[in-house]
């Protein structure tokens, strides 16, 4: 089955590379596949044309939430003033990528193993991560691999994870784990307010103020939070020296976050 629609300011090229989301990947030109709540999604574009081949009602119940398409990104473009020269470059780069809803307790594991690491690595982590420990599905003749759950990743031991490429980061995934599984937070985390939510996150253990606020965006869609890496830094220091606006995209500062995280990626210094 396909779901034909047209949707504006829509990539799924640029929303795969945007560093959110580590289970997008493109088949062919045009064409990516997505594995998230349990499900397998290949997506078609052509321009604003756009194919998913799923049922109605995946695509009316998970994935018209998981890609916001609910939501009109042509404010959050049309509110950036010509006078930021920077950002102005940045939005008309990165236009088309959406921040995607997606499981909280899959965004505090990924987020945990994102730590020091590249978005390549991250991928081929988490992939490893899920063909160990994930459910095996097929869908139209591809196999695939959910997310581990939290009771079947609470089942691993520091060197399962090391074997799975996970370093240092084991002993976070594993303690963070039990944790979760024995005060059930992600549930409560999930009802909170970004302040609350984001304070709650930063009690797990290896959770810092970066990944805390990537879960928060990422997997509990509260567009306030803002991450600050290694890219957001650097532009701060470099293009707003003086302070960045933050005012001025009141309770969407994570969709600017990404529109600059997404053009300092791609083109770096040559645009600083």
């Amino acid at each position: 089955m396909m779901i034909k629609t047209i949707l504006h300011d829509f990539s799924i090229e640029k929303i795969a590379h945007s560093g959110q989301c580590f289970r997008c990947n493109a088949l062919e030109k045009n064409k990516y596949n997505v594995i998230a709540f349990g499900k397998y999604l290949e997506i078609e574009q052509h321009g604003e044309n756009v194919i998913f081949y799923c049922s109605k009602e995946d695509y009316e119940k998970i994935w018209y939430p998981y890609f916001d398409l609910g939501t009109d990104y042509k404010k959050f473009v049309n509110a950036v003033p010509h006078t930021d020269e920077y950002l102005t470059k940045a939005v008309a780069f990165g236009k088309g990528i959406r921040i995607l809803k997606q499981d909280c307790w899959e965004m505090i594991i990924s987020f945990l193993i994102s730590q020091q690491n590249n978005i390549k690595r991250i991928k081929k982590i988490i992939e490893l991560l899920c063909q160990t420990y994930g459910e095996k599905g097929k869908e139209n003749g591809v196999v695939y691999y959910t997310f581990p759950s939290i009771e079947a990743l609470s089942q691993a031991t520091e060197q399962e994870l090391k074997n799975c490429n996970l370093g240092y980061r084991g002993k976070y995934v594993i303690q963070t784990t039990k944790s979760l599984l024995q005060t059930q937070k992600i549930e409560k985390i999930q009802q909170m307010r970004y302040n609350e939510a984001k304070k709650e996150l930063l009690s797990l253990y290896g959770v810092g103020e970066k990944v805390a606020d990537c879960i928060c965006l990422f997997g509990l869609h509260h567009l306030e939070a803002f991450p600050i890496d290694t890219h957001i830094k650097k532009i701060l220091e470099k293009q707003y020296s003086n302070g960045f606006p933050f005012s001025v995209y009141e309770g969407y500062q994570g969709v600017i976050q990404q529109y600059l995280f997404y053009y300092d990626l791609f083109c770096g210094e040559k645009n600083v």
